[in-house]
């Protein structure tokens, strides 16, 4: 069965595999078979821990507005992959679990697994930088105390966030819960539906 351990060997191998060189522009290498879970689950990590550190140099003062232009332009390329991705992962576990059969009594859930995965993928990046900051020895005393206390949130909140995940992967595997995908079906890269592209 697909489960929230799985998830977290992938993203934990990825964010600490990208901060050996600490480089958005490095190149990415999956350790992961080819096709298999953990080399998509490795994937859609890698995606959103570079988006996290572009994120962070946008934000950077001396910055020129030419580069933050060039950095928002590969951010929002980066969403549009980090979608697709979910989606990938949507169809992943749909042909997992194709042979299950669904009891009538069936409900759905309120997102679909893989944005619980990608919830999942966020949640592994906080983590390893709130961690990055308690452990800083350029600080005082006080910061590592704030950012200690919101680590123990995160660790509770990955604790209950992984057990949900475990549930609902346990239903849908007993037919108690059903897969049901809604595309995201986002319109501002597409020439045909983002106004400001097809008015051009």
């Amino acid at each position: 069965m697909i489960s929230s351990e799985m998830c977290w060997k992938a993203f934990d191998a990825s964010v600490v595999n990208y901060h050996k060189l600490d480089d958005v522009d490095q190149k990415f290498v999956n350790p992961f078979a080819e096709n298999s879970l953990e080399a998509l689950l490795y994937l859609k990590n890698w995606i959103d821990t570079v988006q996290w550190h572009l994120e962070d140099i946008v934000r950077d003062p001396k910055v020129t507005n030419e580069q933050i232009a060039q950095i928002k332009r590969r951010i929002d390329k980066s969403n549009q992959d980090r979608t697709d991705k979910v989606e990938q992962l949507d169809d992943f576990i749909i042909e997992y679990y194709k042979d299950v059969k669904v009891l009538p009594s069936a409900k759905l859930n309120t997102e679909s697994a893989a944005w619980v995965i990608d919830r999942i993928s966020i949640l592994a990046l906080k983590i390893y930088h709130m961690k990055e900051q308690v452990m800083r020895t350029d600080v005082d005393q006080e910061h590592r105390d704030k950012c200690q206390m919101k680590l123990e949130i995160l660790l509770d909140q990955k604790k209950d966030l992984s057990q949900s995940f475990d549930e609902l992967m346990k239903d849908i595997s007993e037919g108690k819960k059903r897969v049901k995908v809604y595309r995201q079906m986002k319109m501002y890269n597409d020439e045909k539906l983002n106004p400001i592209l097809y008015k051009k």
